[in-house]
């Protein structure tokens, strides 16, 4: 009897046998007699099926590099063994093993994986996100991300659960999202100004090359600066505010020199700044009253990124900086009819609410853009935030031709159309 009990194989061999059998059989039968109803079902089963075969995989694979398979041939590890004698790439190999080693500490993943709820390519996600978590949340975070993630994978594709991943903390615990967002913030930028560098080289044929290593904020404003003298400005255009900076020193670090192009762009007066569509190219940071008044939570801006809180004050009266706080009462938005043009303040806040040129498909940024009364000032409409729109030049124009009329689609875009 114990002869006959070793001679048996393993349930989970003799199942992998059984499925080699059965699925030969079954790609021999045609398909064309199943029904749209049946091809369905088939589909979803299978789908799920694979995925709780992936499971028996990568429990099989781990077994395999506990018992050392492959080792009398020489192999350096199951994995490679695998690879090797399936023909598969050992990149593949080697990312299904080390989910198979993450999955241990992912019970719950896990047994969905197993039960076919999930896919294998939604179970990395799920892990890769709960993983790359802070290390000092709370003991019950990782739990109830990982929670959240599995009831998300039953509506989204791994692409999507990939992005809910990354925001996976400011759904569960929002405050240890702030406090993360704030620390990284800060080292990142106190990284940026440890590395800070500027170097020109002049070649020798009229040309003069630059590098330079400066924070997110700087770059920002600088590109600002340059973009909107590019545009062609509505002040003095190309102004510098002074002299060409000479090439450095030899004895100047390339530490100090960036530390002074970063004084050049803070420092440089505000009547200086070129300006285009209206307004001067000055970075606009958004933040909460809370910021302000010493909370952590991250300011923005306008071109996308993002700084720390203790940035954000410390700038909050800076030249080159636009502060709009939120919640504060800092600038008189709407004006109603009292002026003729919109105010510059009236402008930052379309600009932030729009994005740009306010026609659909039109990506302009606010810089190439021109402000526009929604009922013309001549019909007895008011210079508002409310009843104003950012239109590139070419859209502008065709907001004042009869020939053309516009709506609002669902999204808030304006969409024009020819009349008939």
């Amino acid at each position: 009897m114990s002869a006959l009990q070793y001679s048996e194989p393993h349930r989970v061999t003799a199942l992998a046998r059984r499925l080699r059998e059965e699925l030969t059989s079954v790609a021999q039968a045609p398909s064309w007699s199943m029904s749209a109803a049946e091809a369905g079902d088939a589909l979803v089963l299978l789908t799920e099926a694979r995925s709780q075969l992936d499971s028996v995989l990568m429990e099989v694979l781990r077994h395999a590099e506990t018992v050392g398979t492959g080792s009398e041939s020489g192999a350096t590890s199951a994995t490679n063994w695998w690879a090797h004698t399936t023909r598969t790439t050992r990149a593949e190999a080697h990312r299904f093993s080390r989910l198979a080693a993450a999955l241990e500490d992912h019970d719950t993943v896990a047994t969905a994986l197993a039960a076919g709820e999930v896919r294998t390519d939604q179970a990395r996600v799920v892990v890769d996100a709960v993983d790359a978590l802070p290390g000092d949340v709370e003991s019950w975070v990782p739990a109830a991300a990982e929670s959240f993630l599995l009831e998300q994978a039953r509506e989204h594709d791994a692409k999507a659960l990939r992005v809910l991943g990354r925001r996976v903390l400011e759904v569960i615990d929002p405050a240890a999202a702030d406090r993360e967002e704030a620390r990284r913030l800060e080292a990142e930028e106190a990284d940026a100004r440890a590395a800070a560098s500027f170097t020109m080289t002049d070649d020798g044929h009229g040309r003069t090359h630059g590098r330079f290593t400066i924070s997110t904020l700087h770059a920002a404003m600088l590109r600002k600066h340059l973009m909107a003298t590019a545009l062609g400005s509505l002040g003095p255009c190309g102004t510098t505010g002074g002299a060409e900076p000479s090439p450095p020193e030899p004895k100047l670090s390339r530490h100090r020199m960036g530390l002074a192009f970063i004084d050049y762009i803070e420092t440089r007066p505000e009547d200086t700044v070129p300006s285009a569509g209206g307004v001067p190219a000055t970075v606009v940071v958004t933040m909460e009253l809370e910021t302000l008044l010493g909370g952590l939570k991250a300011a923005s801006l306008d071109t996308g990124d993002k700084i720390s809180a203790g940035e954000a004050r410390r700038l909050a009266c800076q030249a080159g900086i636009i502060p709009i706080v939120l919640g504060a009462g800092s600038a008189v938005l709407d004006v109603g009819r009292k002026r003729r043009f919109h105010t510059q303040p009236q402008r930052i806040a379309m600009g932030i609410r729009d994005g740009g040129c306010r026609a659909a498909g039109c990506d302009a940024p606010p810089a190439m853009c021109q402000a526009h009364h929604g009922k013309p000032w001549s019909g007895g409409g008011g210079t508002s935030v409310d009843d104003g729109y950012l239109y590139c030049p070419p859209h502008h124009h065709l907001a004042h031709d009869p020939a053309y009329e516009h709506t609002l689609d669902k999204h808030g875009k304006v969409r024009f159309s020819r009349r008939t």
